[in-house]
């Protein structure tokens, strides 16, 4: 215990007292009702197996014995299940991060370097424009670029996958820096072209380029010969 209260002290020491938070913890306010809930609910299991093994003693037959041990099992098992889900009722919170805060304390050069596995192994089930999507999204991600490094694992080896690996990489020459320079939230081509309202050239000029809509057509027709070819 000692150990840890010096700990704490030299941290609240080092630390400024006036220091942003990274991020906050709101507690909700349906949390007494849920509380009150569940011991209404409680109680009324508890009277339920209670019922259930009075009948279960008093059983004179086979048949009712059976059924009721029956009922008793099935009203356990329901009842670990609800019983297993409450701990996220019973302190419902909200949290709120900010990580422009980050910034301020840490600099860029001391990131951790993170490296992002997308696994696929079916052109067909998972449509290769949705995994570049994917992979695009990543390496758009507003973090060190020298700091990130994205690997695609394509345990089919399929020749869609990789033509659509080389069609992505082309167009994300025009879309990482497009990302960066206009702080785009949605950093998904597919999320960030369906969702834009007001358009201008350059947004017009990125839609044009690689990996549009056109191409999501070209890949489904390719995807479609590729499966009916090597199907039959």
């Amino acid at each position: 215990m000692s150990s840890l209260s010096r700990r704490d002290e030299y941290t609240t020491a080092t630390e400024p007292k006036n220091r942003p938070p990274f991020h906050t913890v709101e507690r909700l306010s349906q949390t007494g009702l849920n509380r009150f809930f569940a011991a209404v609910y409680a109680c009324g299991i508890l009277a339920l197996l209670y019922r259930h093994v009075q009948t279960l003693v008093n059983s004179t037959t086979l048949a009712s014995f059976s059924i009721t041990l029956s009922l008793l099992i099935a009203d356990l098992v329901l009842a670990f299940m609800w019983a297993a889900a409450q701990a996220l009722r019973m302190c419902p919170i909200r949290r709120n991060q900010y990580p422009e805060n980050l910034k301020k304390f840490v600099k860029e050069e001391d990131f951790p370097g993170l490296d992002v596995f997308v696994c696929t192994t079916d052109p067909y089930k998972e449509p290769p424009v949705r995994v570049m999507n994917t992979v695009l999204s990543l390496m758009a991600y507003d973090y060190p670029t020298e700091k990130i490094s994205v690997y695609v694992s394509d345990d089919g080896g399929s020749a869609v996958t990789l033509f659509a690996f080389m069609e992505a990489a082309k167009f994300a020459s025009y879309w990482l820096p497009f990302c960066r320079d206009n702080n785009i939230m949605d950093r998904s081509p597919h999320a960030y072209f369906s969702s834009v309202h007001s358009t201008n050239s350059e947004t017009h000029n990125i839609k044009v380029k690689p990996f549009s809509p056109t191409l999501t057509f070209a890949l489904s027709i390719l995807l479609r010969w590729y499966c009916l070819v090597f199907n039959n």
